[in-house]
């Protein structure tokens, strides 16, 4: 199973996702894309920390996430990326300028090959107005583009609003009959 979930900044779609790895009743992998560049962001990791299982392994993969995939990638496995759009964040702020294009051709390559379930999160960040700078209208392409590359080699694509999974694509899993308390954010 091959899971895609979108959505804005605290709408839900971690806590989602993280919910159909438990779910899967596989061993899970989290791969961490996010570094902790300031305090709040330090801050937004740790909540995420608590919040998962503690049994589960934790990967840091900023750059390198195919790499990280592959080595990590079993059958009876889920791997749970978390997030897609610090990943591109973190490619198009790195020294060398043609690592984005490496990085995203190394991932979607290995991306149909891999054994394992794969979740996928990433923030949809084009719901919006064009941004107003050069910098910001290129991440918003770039994440657009990858979202409209990982769509069909999905099984599952899910738009998280409000806590509430939307299904674009797949059959929902059983674990949507209920919402999200607030106390889970």
């Amino acid at each position: 199973m091959k899971s895609l979930i979108l959505g804005g900044v605290k709408s839900g779609k971690s806590r989602f996702a993280e919910r159909i790895a438990t779910d899967s009743g596989n061993r899970v992998t989290y791969i961490a894309t996010a570094q902790p560049w300031d305090n709040e962001m330090r801050e937004r990791i740790r909540a995420h920390q608590t919040q998962r299982p503690s049994h589960w392994h934790t990967v840091e993969a900023p750059i390198y996430l195919a790499q990280a995939l592959q080595r990590h990638d079993a059958p009876n496995h889920t791997l749970l990326v978390d997030c897609l759009t610090l990943w591109i964040t973190q490619l198009l702020c790195h020294d060398n300028p043609a690592l984005l294009a490496q990085e995203l051709n190394a991932f979607q390559t290995l991306l149909p090959h891999l054994k394992a379930d794969i979740i996928l999160v990433s923030n949809e960040t084009n719901m919006g107005i064009t941004p107003m700078d050069a910098l910001s209208r290129r991440f918003c392409d770039t994440a657009g583009k990858l979202h409209q590359t990982l769509a069909p080699m999905m099984d599952s694509v899910v738009l998280t609003v409000a806590g509430l999974p939307l299904y674009v694509k797949g059959k929902p899993h059983e674990l949507d009959s209920g919402i999200f308390s607030y106390a889970q954010y």
